[in-house]
């Protein structure tokens, strides 16, 4: 891990290609938490492509706009969710309407980094 920074609403894991974010219990994500997403991946990947990892083991509400606004980061390559939870695996598949790239649901972090590894490797 290269960093970890703890914001207000969630906690990201910074690695070399890859940000794991976890979003604290009972949030609703909008569009204006993007830009903390934004300022991140200016800021450590500004060079390199990336994926994101969104490990949910928390529950929490996420306003479909974002997947719009995050679609939009020209270097992210990849999302993917992390869960074993069937509503936020439920949640997740609606959310995936809403996101134009790469985007696959994970019951474990080291498949969704797999999956990640080789997106980065085939760009």
């Amino acid at each position: 891990m290269r960093d970890l920074l703890t914001f207000d609403f969630c906690q990201m894991e910074i690695y070399d290609n890859h940000i794991i974010t976890t979003i604290n219990d009972g949030e609703h994500i909008v569009v204006e938490q993007h830009k903390v997403l934004l300022d991140v991946a200016q800021t450590y990947f500004k060079n390199s492509n990336f994926f994101y990892l969104s490990n949910r083991i928390n529950s929490y509400s996420l306003d479909p706009k974002v997947y719009y606004q995050v679609s939009k980061i020209e270097n992210l390559v990849g999302l993917a969710i992390i869960s074993d939870n069937n509503k936020a695996i439920g949640n997740a598949q609606i959310e995936k309407l809403f996101y134009n790239k790469p985007y696959k649901i994970f019951s474990n972090m080291k498949e969704a980094i797999e999956w990640g590894n080789d997106i980065i490797n085939n760009t």
